[in-house]
């Protein structure tokens, strides 16, 4: 059928049309009607399918680093473990409260003891954390670049950790070769139970 003699069928009467624009009209009717179904119905099923898709993907991955953990648990268990024991170890090194004063001395003569001239020698206030105390110490001495640097040893060698830090050096004037060191010794202790204990406490709201 021509396109002329569609337009002269009545469309209220299509079940007296030809055998052939019938199809050609049940055909359209049914493309219509896929086309609602597909927005009305599948649209929000492909939808919701999509995101189900993506989610699996996710779980796949998750799934996959899980697995991947579970095969190395026992390394890592076994670095955890040395980590805590280095971390013990470390932590032994360090004074106890009782035993600050003593290491205070030890610095001081580590000093002395290489002929240098302390001319301050002043432990500032106590910085905490959760397993230890900082404790700086502002020293300022003299002596000729020999003796300091055989004093820096001294100190990098004593059995407690002792650090030196902002150095400074200067002339102590143009006619000797004695210098001036500045510097911020730093020393690390122990928190007695009592102070650690403190520290883990939540803060009072």
């Amino acid at each position: 059928m021509t396109l002329d003699e569609f337009r002269t069928l009545d469309p209220k009467d299509m079940p007296n049309w030809p055998l052939p624009a019938q199809l050609v009209g049940l055909a359209f009717l049914a493309g219509v009607l896929l086309f609602l179904g597909y927005f009305l119905l599948l649209k929000g099923e492909l939808e919701v399918l999509d995101q189900a898709q993506q989610q699996e993907a996710v779980l796949k991955q998750t799934y996959v680093d899980k697995k991947r953990q579970a095969v190395n648990l026992e390394a890592l268990q076994l670095q955890l473990k040395e980590i805590q024991q280095s971390t013990g170890a470390l932590l032994k090194q360090l004074p106890t409260r009782s035993e600050m004063e003593a290491l205070l001395t030890e610095i001081n003569q580590a000093g002395i003891g290489r002929g240098l001239q302390f001319e301050l020698f002043r432990p500032a206030g106590e910085v905490k954390n959760a397993e230890m105390a900082e404790v700086p110490i502002s020293i300022r001495l003299n002596g000729t670049f020999e003796e300091l640097a055989a004093f820096t040893s001294d100190v990098a060698q004593l059995s407690r950790i002792v650090t030196l830090g902002d150095i400074t050096l200067t002339p102590v004037d143009g006619k000797s070769n004695r210098l001036t060191m500045q510097a911020t010794a730093k020393t690390y202790r122990a928190l007695d139970p009592e102070e650690r204990a403190a520290m883990q406490q939540p803060p009072a709201k």
